[in-house]
């Protein structure tokens, strides 16, 4: 592409736009768009398809900045190219309730295609979307129809490069030869603390040359056509995902250019005027645009709508071509639920269990009638059930990488066209979290499976025995955790996970379980509102034990305990505490009811069942780590028997 000097004036409006903003909420990063706005403009400019009157578009390139604290140069750009925000909305950057937040969120701002902040998070999502791509392309592309065509750019920082989880998915990424992957780093050298040498010295040249990715250097960051070239050879290249490595310098062509402390500070009213005198600005009016460049971006965009057309007429005339294709690709594009999902025979489950054991044969069943339904494990396949048997290219192999796990399978949902999941045990969500929460903030349809649920781990002892977990996972706003009780909730519980398009994590257990195939109907039911009545006493009850997972069974073992004392109990299964909430009053009163005391079961810690169960109530579970022998041994090390939970009962009842 030939760039000219309306290009350069766009890329200073996209500049002195970003730090008005900042000027203007005196609060944000300066350093970021002023040093990198030739890189993102070189992409928007050149070679990014998209369209703004179709941001949902499904072949478009995604372009992410995984250095969100830069947030007003791509709100400024996506202004700009046309995608609805107003100027209005770009002198309200950082204010309550703007479509300008301090950093770019996802379904908040059309254009973002995924919350970024956390450093490295941005980067590992676009791995994820890049793997879908090819995914999504193996199943529907012929060599006539490319209908699925498109690449990923990701605009990092060298703080996104020190963050352990870029190594992880960098990693995972050249091994996969995800070739339309290209990220263009912003390498100026300098952090928050100063220079970058302070703390990162690694040739980073080298260490994506040894994880298998083409590395492209630009000596001059602000020059658009040596950027240009680069992007051209990095797409040339179908093999390995390519590194754009561009030397700029932060808060360029400011007083405090290069200085850390353009990285996170406003520019004065003074510094602001002096970086647009030295950037030779024709106006010292905040958030001038001039003509010229206000041209070239419509231009630019309307260019996109061209792309848009086209690949409507390939769609077109693939499904007149490819009719069984085409449906294909509108039950993944869709991602279509059949209403009869499962269509198991009585027999399908038998005998116990472990729930894990049960999640691998839905997997299975599932995988028939989900074409976009993909996942696997941290190198924990054989463990975790979830290696898909029929297709097994339908599995992915993260290897022993939790963390840029669960933000590729972030990226993989935020793609749209799968169905995707990441498999752990429980105890080693705590390397996800961030992931985990991301999922929740955006509110997209990951899913989690964590098997190894609890004690019941037994001899690997504590280091792999979640205790914390659950409740900690439930701290965590809009993320559903189910813990099903047996292979039949197992089962309704996977289709929750698929049916509700939300962040789900499905704790599963290592050791077998009963089966309560003679309360199949409640389950059905149940499961669906987070929690039910198991089983009713046939007298008159006197208390309520409430329990999740693998403890359903011992509320079932203490209740017959109870029976023979004469104390009768209603047994509460209570998978999902957050389905449960959402219930109106009136149900969460026939279940738990408000005249009875409850016992609430869990292998886990007892923080926050009363705030489930209400004030009369009070639980048994483990507040300490666990012990490393068989789990029958340490269920009753710790406390977890059918007898203790009997007296305790007992003592509630007399009480």
């Amino acid at each position: 592409m030939k760039f000219d000097t309306t290009d350069n004036l766009c890329v200073n409006t996209i500049r002195t736009i970003s730090i008005d903003m900042v000027g203007q909420a005196n609060s944000g990063h300066p350093g970021l768009p002023l040093g990198a706005t030739p890189l993102a403009y070189s992409v928007w400019a050149g070679h990014l398809k998209f369209h703004p009157s179709a941001p949902e578009w499904f072949d478009r390139d995604r372009f992410v900045l995984s250095a969100g604290h830069g947030s007003s140069m791509l709100y400024a750009m996506l202004h700009f190219y046309g995608y609805g925000l107003k100027m209005e909305d770009l002198k309200k950057f950082r204010q309550l309730d703007s479509l300008t937040p301090g950093h770019p969120e996802y379904g908040h701002t059309a254009g973002v295609e995924t919350t970024t902040g956390p450093l490295g998070q941005g980067f590992a999502n676009s791995v994820g979307l890049a793997l879908a791509e090819k995914l999504i392309a193996e199943k529907l592309n012929t060599p006539e129809f490319p209908l699925v065509d498109h690449f990923t750019y990701v605009l990092a920082g060298d703080g996104d490069l020190m963050e352990g989880v870029s190594y992880e998915a960098a990693s995972l990424a050249g091994t996969l030869k995800l070739g339309k992957l290209i990220c263009l780093y912003d390498s100026n050298g300098i952090t928050i603390e100063g220079s970058t040498n302070l703390a990162f010295t690694e040739d980073v040249k080298k260490r994506f040359l040894s994880q298998g990715w083409q590395v492209l250097e630009v000596e001059d960051g602000n020059s658009l056509e040596e950027i240009d070239a680069a992007i051209r050879k990095a797409k040339r290249e179908a093999e390995k995902p390519s590194i754009i490595i561009a030397k700029t310098h932060i808060g360029w062509a400011s007083p405090k250019q290069d200085k850390n402390s353009v990285h996170g500070e406003p520019l004065k009213p003074e510094e602001i005027l002096a970086t647009k005198a030295r950037l030779g600005w024709p106006s010292a009016e905040p958030f001038f645009v001039p003509e010229e460049a206000r041209a070239r971006f419509t231009e630019q965009a309307e260019a996109g709508g061209k792309d848009h057309k086209r690949w409507l007429k390939l769609w077109k005339k693939y499904s007149e071509t490819l009719p069984e294709k085409a449906e294909l690709a509108k039950a993944m594009l869709g991602r279509e639920i059949p209403e009869d999902l499962f269509k198991q025979k009585d027999s399908f489950f038998e005998k116990p269990m472990a729930t894990r054991e049960a999640s691998g044969k839905i997997i299975n069943l599932m995988a028939a009638a989900l074409p976009g339904f993909t996942g696997g494990s941290a190198d924990l396949g054989p463990s975790t059930k979830t290696d898909f048997t029929a297709e097994p290219e339908r599995t992915l192999h993260f290897g022993i990488r939790e963390h840029a796990m669960g933000s590729i399978i972030n990226g993989l949902a935020l793609h749209g066209g799968l169905i995707p999941f990441g498999a752990t045990f429980l105890v080693f969500s705590d390397y996800m979290r961030p992931a985990l929460r991301l999922a929740a903030v955006m509110n997209i349809p990951s899913v989690f499976v964590f098997t190894h649920d609890s004690i019941g781990v037994g001899e690997d002892g504590p280091t792999h025995q979640p205790v914390e977990h659950l409740m900690s996972l439930r701290l965590i706003p809009g993320l559903l955790v189910l813990r099903p009780a047996d292979a039949w909730e197992t089962l309704h519980a996977w289709e929750a996970a698929v049916r509700l398009k939300r962040p789900v994590c499905l704790a599963l257990s290592r050791q077998k379980l009963p089966l309560y195939t003679q309360y199949r109907e409640k389950i059905a039911g149940g499961v669906k509102r987070g929690a039910y009545l198991l089983r009713g006493p046939s007298t008159v009850p006197a208390i309520e034990l409430v329990a999740t997972g693998s403890e359903v069974s011992l509320a079932f073992e203490a209740a017959a305990l109870l029976e023979k004392q004469g104390i009768a109990a209603r047994i509460i299964s209570a998978p999902s505490f957050e389905l449960f909430r959402e219930q109106d009053q009136a149900y969460r009163d026939s279940v738990m009811l408000p005249s009875l005391p409850k016992l609430c079961l869990e292998a886990g810690r007892t923080i926050g069942w009363m705030d489930l169960a209400g004030p009369d109530s009070a639980a048994i579970g483990i507040d300490t780590f666990g012990r490393s022998a068989p789990a029958g041994q340490v269920y009753a090390a710790l406390g977890l028997t059918a007898e203790k939970v009997a007296e305790a009962a007992r003592k509630m009842v007399k009480n």
